[in-house]
């Protein structure tokens, strides 16, 4: 029997931990955790699994990806050597299958590609992925983890537990994607609470009481205090959310576990939300909750200073990670897409997901999807706060972006070559397409259709669930000046 993180574990009296603790346990742990545990017949994705992404909507979702890195490498001069593509996150692989399919009909840029870069936590999700993507190729163990050849054009495929495991070369040109992946690094939230207005305490001795008239004067302004996670007591009925949606959700299942606010300030709560002053410009209204990620953070800054090198620490200590190597010239780019509001600090997101519907991220734990909003400016700030060579554009709307890249007349390519193959009996490929297939005309009506569908689903701007509008896309490209890339108001050569 699979071993989730439950009650069971704490004995039922165990100590609050973080919201983070609890997202890292049952995401990412050996013993249980959602995407590390390999159910037999469960998949975390597509209709049959808990959710949806984006590359299985549609195959024009990757291919975008692949020509916005096509567009990038052109923009940077064509680099004919030392090209890297990375991906955090990869799930099943789609979205990568997508961009090599893509690129490998681009020569001259897939004999730049030295190394592809998969960093992936996951040893089932590892398999599924080197499956498709290198088929019958053999996997080997190497120093940082796992390698095999991929089926497009012959590109070696390492797989890494971690970002910090993937070298960092001054002269490597990395391409880095991050696709739904930042929702689901832990988060810590917390909730700002008025000045403390006790009354002097007194200390009973054998001589008398005594009065401690020694408030902190910390303790007369407010503070940030974190909110924690505990279990459940069993005949509770408290909401296990301060989220609308999560708490609704909560109702249809008894939780394991539920939020309370620390009783006073810890470490996290001391420095987290010092570090930005849109944290601190809302510490003064009593009752507001913020969510941080510094993971996020974290991974952000590492491509940051992958592009464009690091920014040089004021001060021997002022920095935890070691800097990068320099680069001559700052090269590369990242893209990242994933969903959240585009400058609002996210609050009370925390939510869990499965079989496509929300549930409450503390009933279950180990077997439901935990996410939460992506805090796009913080990602801004860390990004330029890590390198003082790179540029950040966006976020903009998924809508936007995928509009931009041509999703709409990629579609109309794929719709044509439908059309034409069912006249002539013949399979026709639309550009670097290999996935239509021959069928009858009533088959080819069925997929024209469903390209239609997928293409409006990925760009709707329906309010409160399309995702043109829920997801965003962010840039991190080297300093040019302000030229925006493709896709963010930008083209070629402009």
């Amino acid at each position: 029997m699979v071993h989730t993180p439950s009650q069971d574990d704490c004995g039922g009296d165990c100590g609050p931990i973080s919201i983070a603790a609890y997202m890292r346990q049952c995401l990412t742990s050996p013993n249980g955790g959602y995407y590390t545990t390999n159910r037999p017949g469960q998949d975390q994705f597509g209709q049959k699994g808990d959710f949806v992404t984006s590359p299985e909507i549609s195959q024009i979702f990757g291919e975008l990806f692949g020509l916005w890195l096509v567009a990038e490498w052109m923009q940077q001069g064509r680099k004919k050597h030392g090209v890297e593509i990375i991906e955090v996150g990869p799930g099943r692989g789609t979205l990568m299958d997508d961009i090599l399919r893509t690129i490998s009909t681009f020569k001259s840029l897939a004999s730049s590609i030295e190394n592809v870069y998969l960093v992936e936590a996951s040893p089932s999700l590892r398999e599924a992925q080197k499956a498709l993507l290198c088929g019958e190729s053999a996997m080997e163990e190497v120093s940082i983890g796992y390698r095999s050849v991929s089926k497009y054009a012959g590109l070696s495929i390492t797989w890494c537990e971690d970002v910090r495991f993937v070298p960092n070369e001054p002269d490597k040109s990395p391409f880095i994607f991050a696709h739904e992946f930042l929702d689901a690094l832990p988060i810590h939230a917390f909730q700002s609470v008025p000045p403390s207005l006790k009354s002097p305490q007194t200390l009973s001795t054998p001589t008398g009481p005594i009065s401690l008239n020694c408030q902190n004067s910390e303790a007369q302004k407010p503070q940030w205090r974190e909110l924690l996670v505990t279990p459940t007591a069993p005949s509770s009925n408290i909401t296990t959310s301060t989220s609308p949606v999560a708490s609704a959700a909560s109702k249809k299942a008894p939780a394991d576990f539920q939020l309370t606010l620390a009783k006073a300030s810890n470490p996290s709560s001391l420095l987290l939300p010092t570090q930005s002053q849109r944290y601190k410009d809302l510490l003064s209204t009593a009752g507001s909750v913020i969510e941080i990620s510094p993971e996020s953070h974290s991974y952000v800054a590492d491509f940051a200073r992958r592009i464009g090198g690091s920014t040089e620490p004021k001060s021997r200590t002022s920095s935890a990670l070691p800097p990068a190597p320099r680069k001559s010239e700052p090269s590369g780019a990242a893209l990242i897409l994933d969903y959240g509001s585009a400058s609002t600090i996210p609050t009370s997101t925390l939510r869990g997901i499965r079989s496509h519907q929300l549930v409450s991220p503390f009933a279950s734990p180990g077997e439901v999807d935990l996410s939460a909003d992506v805090d796009f400016m913080a990602l801004v700030e860390a990004a330029l706060g890590a390198s003082e060579r790179i540029e950040v554009h966006g976020p903009v709307e998924q809508g936007v972006f995928l509009e931009q890249m041509g999703i709409k007349e990629r579609a109309e390519m794929l719709i044509r070559a439908l059309e034409k193959q069912n006249e002539t009996g013949r399979k026709v490929t639309a550009g670097h397409e290999d996935k239509v297939l021959l069928g009858t005309k009533a088959e080819t009506d069925e997929r024209k259709k469903a390209i239609h569908e997928a293409v409006e689903r990925l760009v709707s701007r329906l309010p409160g669930r399309g995702m043109g509008t829920l997801y965003k896309a962010l840039a991190i490209v080297p300093e040019r000046g302000g030229k925006r890339p493709v896709g963010f108001g930008g083209g070629l050569g402009t």
